[in-house]
C-alpha cells in the first residue's frame, strides 16, 4: 500500500518548505511520502543547505519545485503551508485534498545583517519547524 503523501508549500521553495520536507522525511519517512514546492520557486537558499547540514541532513538531492508540477499528478493526504503568501496563492485544489495545516513561519531569507545574524535566523526557523514536525507526527 502506498504511503500517505505530504506536501509542504511556501513561496520560493528555498528555505522553510525545504527544511520541513527534510525533517518530515527524517522523522516520518517510514510512514509518509514527503514533497515540497513553491508558488514562485527561486532555488534553494545556501543558508538552508548550511543549517540542515548542521543537523546531519543533506539537501544534495533536493531542488526548488513549482507547485504546478503536481497539479493533476499527485493526491496529497496532508498539505502544509508555511507562509502567508503560499496560503493565499496556492492552487485551491491542494488545500482541499486532505487535511490542511498553516504554519505562518518567519522568512529567514528576509533577515538582514551579517552572516552570523542570518545563520541565527535560519537556525531559529529550522528549530521551530523541527518542533512542529515532531509534534504533528507524534499526534498521529
Amino acid at each position: 500500500m502506498d504511503k500517505p503523501k505530504i506536501l509542504v508549500l511556501c513561496t520560493g521553495n528555498s528555505a522553510r518548505s525545504q527544511m520541513a520536507e527534510a525533517l518530515f522525511r527524517k522523522y516520518g519517512g517510514d510512514r509518509y511520502a514527503v514533497y515540497s514546492a513553491g508558488v514562485e520557486p527561486k532555488g534553494i537558499n545556501p543558508y538552508t543547505v548550511r543549517v540542515m547540514e548542521e543537523v546531519g541532513l543533506s539537501l544534495a538531492d533536493h531542488r526548488s519545485k513549482d507547485v504546478r508540477e503536481y497539479l493533476g499528478k499527485e493526491h496529497f493526504a496532508h498539505v502544509f503551508t508555511v507562509c502567508h503568501h503560499a496560503e493565499q496563492n496556492c492552487p485551491s485544489v491542494f488545500l482541499t485534498m486532505g487535511t490542511h495545516d498553516h504554519w505562518d513561519l518567519d522568512d529567514p531569507a528576509a533577515q538582514e545583517g551579517a552572516d552570523a545574524e542570518k545563520l541565527a535566523k535560519f537556525r531559529a526557523v529550522r528549530n521551530q519547524i523541527d518542533e512542529r514536525v515532531r509534534a504533528w507526527l507524534q499526534e498521529r
